[in-house]
């Protein structure tokens, strides 16, 4: 990932560009009235549309068309070419459109167009009055966003257990608490978008209760809630470390904005920080606290990082990366007990510590949703269009393990594109478009000036391919995953297009896929 792409570049699109130098299947940056521009050319048609995603300021000129969209090169937005809507996340907002017009074999952009508003749904029987949405994390600020374009104009609840509205979570552990990310870009809206949209967001409002027969929930705090419709997007929350002083006040936790606020606040001062785990959220924060000058002791079990996962090649420069940075590793052991001064592991090793942070893992809040009686296995079971063993009641992101064309097992996966992409979807099942979900999962990471997009699922392994380089001097290769010669998953460093072509090549398989039970809990 590289700098955004906001400034003005390229020939005057409203002046006018030859029609010869528009190739079919081509995008072409420009600029026309200050504003950055993408022209693109389909067979006989053309489109401008704004040049820049509308998620973290990607150049879309560097990413792919498929059919009439266009895919972000970051994070995997996706655009329409002919509305500029963001058809799927983790863009949110759409980009401009622009008239073009062709004269005398050139080809002009001309004004704006003003954004398509969504229709109001017809009255219909089969149409909730009322949609209840627990969670106010990606997927639940998603699925409540999405039902609006829809043109749903019923009643919307969003529950939300955190004090803070709905944010930029993956920001927390990278930008944010670098301190390269400002606190205002931690919204993923302002609290008056939802107003304005008629969404009732309600904060630190627990659910307690889940009643499937009369279909109400209860809070926290008594307050009974009905509804027509229920998404359940809890997420999920962090594994407690159960060691000795692990609840002193400089051990922290990464979750919610409070927890990176407080750890932001604690890595002002701190001199010397652990952080207990090598998982992603653990390797970000030990990158985001070495950009604020602090000292890092990574501790964890695996003798490589992330090795499960990504494969030794990659662990390895991730460990050497680290290094290179002064992170110190104590691998193959673990934390046994917390005092003020520092952690003590398994090993014999006492490290001093003025800062810890603990990132062991994650798991799915369910339960409640289990008490009230809905099909559990490590998460809750739904069918492909995300609805629950109860009808009406659906579950999205963290805590719902669905039928994965792709692998054809039953996954749950805890990345932020997922969590939103199945709120998306959630919402048009809601109104019962009966859409499989069958997006490919994607997520990314970015530690120092390294970043890696994962696209697929492979949770079980016996091959990883690697193509390229990737060393201190040379960071660009891709990283191919198999099970019995079957491609799962792929792995892209400074690979941008060939992490888009991987998505694409895995969307056409599970197209291909005869699933003649999906909408049916298995």
């Amino acid at each position: 990932m590289n700098e955004p792409a906001n400034q003005l570049s390229g020939p005057d699109l409203a002046g006018g560009v030859a029609l010869s130098e528009i190739t079919d299947g081509a995008m072409l940056q420009g600029h026309a009235h200050g504003e950055p521009v993408l022209l693109v050319r389909r067979a006989d048609e053309l489109f401008a549309i704004g040049a820049v995603c509308t998620h973290y300021g990607a150049p879309l000129a560097d990413g792919m068309l498929v059919d009439d969209t266009v895919r972000c090169p970051w994070h995997h937005a996706c655009f329409s070419l002919r509305t500029g809507a963001a058809l799927r996340a983790p863009a949110l907002d759409p980009v401009a459109c622009w008239r073009v017009e062709q004269r005398d074999g050139t080809v002009y952009v001309r004004d704006k167009l003003t954004p398509v508003e969504p229709e109001p749904l017809p009255a219909a029987s089969g149409t909730p009055q009322s949609i209840v949405i627990v969670g106010g994390g990606a997927a639940g600020n998603a699925a409540a966003e999405t039902l609006r374009l829809e043109g749903y104009t019923g009643r919307i609840t969003l529950l939300s257990a955190d004090p803070s509205g709905p944010c930029d979570r993956p920001n927390l552990s990278k930008g944010f608490l670098a301190g390269t990310a400002s606190a205002e870009s931690n919204p993923l809206r302002p609290l008056a978008f939802y107003q304005a949209h008629h969404i009732d967001l309600k904060l630190d409002a627990p659910v307690t209760t889940l009643d499937t027969r009369s279909r109400h929930l209860q809070l926290v705090d008594g307050t009974r809630v009905v509804y027509d419709a229920l998404l359940l997007a809890t997420g999920a929350e962090p594994v407690r470390l159960e060691v000795p002083g692990a609840d002193l006040l400089h051990v922290h936790y990464l979750r919610t904005l409070a927890d990176s606020r407080a750890l932001v606040t604690s890595a002002l001062t701190a001199k010397r920080a652990v952080v207990i785990g090598a998982s992603f959220i653990g390797l970000e924060v030990a990158a985001s606290l070495r950009a604020r000058n602090v000292e890092v002791r990574v501790v964890a079990p695996d003798t490589v990082p992330m090795e499960k996962i990504l494969g030794p090649d990659v662990g390895n420069f991730i460990r050497e990366l680290h290094e290179r940075h002064g992170v110190t590793f104590h691998l193959g052991t673990t934390a046994i007990s917390i005092d003020p001064q520092g952690v003590q592991l398994k090993s014999g090793e006492t490290l001093p510590a003025d800062l810890v942070v603990i990132g062991i893992g994650v798991r799915p809040v369910i339960s409640f949703a289990e008490k009230a009686g809905l099909l559990i296995d490590r998460g809750i079971i739904v069918n492909s269009y995300l609805e629950t063993s109860v009808p009406g009641i659906f579950a999205a992101g963290d805590i719902a393990r669905w039928p994965d064309r792709l692998t054809g097992e039953r996954i749950r996966v805890e990345h932020w594109v997922v969590a939103e992409r199945q709120g998306q979807t959630a919402a048009r099942n809601m109104l019962d478009r009966r859409e499989p979900f069958d997006a490919v999962p994607f997520f990314w990471t970015e530690q120092y000036d390294f970043g890696l997009a994962y696209v697929g699922h492979a949770k079980h392994w016996d091959e990883a391919e690697l193509d390229g380089q990737l060393n201190a001097g040379t960071q660009a290769c891709t990283v191919t995953y198999r099970r019995g010669g079957r491609k799962l998953a792929v792995a892209v460093v400074h690979r941008d297009l060939e992490g888009l072509r991987a998505e694409v090549e895995f969307e056409r398989t599970v197209a291909a896929t005869d699933w003649r039970h999906a909408g049916t809990v298995i």
